[in-house]
């Protein structure tokens, strides 16, 4: 499946949301992430997300698509992230 996450938390977790997300992600813009991940990776993500964020401050919206080829994404000016997966 083919996911999006936007997140805003506070800046005490910023760093630990982001090097999370990284794992599983890839990043493209500040505070954003997609990507192919499986239905086990997801719910490790959901939960994952839920024991690094506080629900009373934190915002995290989470997109799900049961492919990519439902996703239309247009950018204009910089393309901030790497989309590319180098192991």
């Amino acid at each position: 499946m083919f996911v999006i996450i936007v997140y805003d938390v506070s800046v005490d977790r910023v760093s630990k949301v982001c090097n999370f997300l990284r794992r599983y992600l890839n990043w493209v813009q500040n505070s954003v992430f997609e990507g192919n991940v499986t239905e086990k990776q997801w719910a490790e993500i959901q939960h994952g997300l839920k024991l690094l964020t506080r629900e009373s401050e934190d915002s995290v919206r989470l997109y799900s698509f049961r492919t990519e080829d439902l996703v239309t994404v247009s950018v204009i000016g910089l393309e901030k992230g790497d989309t590319c997966n180098i192991i």
